[in-house]
């Protein structure tokens, strides 16, 4: 039986990853008419309901914070993002989303509507929230389950 999961496990790997790059693909052809890349995108969605550090986008985001660093400079060099004061933490500013930067996220939203409306056509509307709740809760395990245990661990373990 172990064989079989471990084949699930790897061909949900491989969906997940193939449909990362489908996501980043569309989101890059809805960004573009509004002069955001995906990356941009996500950094500025991150911080549309409240400002947060570049860590806290990290974490929702599930993304290096290195990587949301580089994004959230361009952004407020770019005029979409600025720096606030953390009142929590001197060092780590909070980033929010520049007049500017709603603007952007605003035009992207006609075009966003009409693929999600495509989408539902597609797969219909209980399959889509399906797909979603699945995906919801394969995430939420995924981030309730310690690392992976290694073959040496297993067999420390085992009589």
């Amino acid at each position: 039986m172990s064989r079989e999961r471990q084949d699930l496990f790897s061909r949900s790997a491989l969906a997940a990853f193939r449909l990362n790059g489908q996501f980043l693909s569309v989101a890059e052809e809805l960004a573009k008419p509004a002069g955001l890349t995906a990356a941009w995108w996500q950094v500025l969605g991150a911080v549309l309901g409240e400002p947060l550090p570049v860590s806290g986008i990290a974490r929702v985001m599930g993304i290096t914070r290195q990587s949301v660093q580089r994004i959230a400079d361009l952004l407020v060099e770019k005029g979409l993002a600025e720096y606030l004061p953390n009142p929590a933490h001197r060092r780590a500013k909070l980033l929010s989303p520049t007049d500017e930067g709603r603007a952007a996220i605003a035009r992207i939203g006609p075009g966003h509507a009409a693929f999600a409306d495509r989408l539902a056509q597609a797969l219909g509307e209980a399959g889509l929230a399906e797909t979603v709740r699945v995906l919801e809760r394969l995430s939420a395990v995924l981030d309730g389950l310690a690392a992976p245990v290694t073959e040496t661990a297993s067999a420390v373990t085992e009589p």
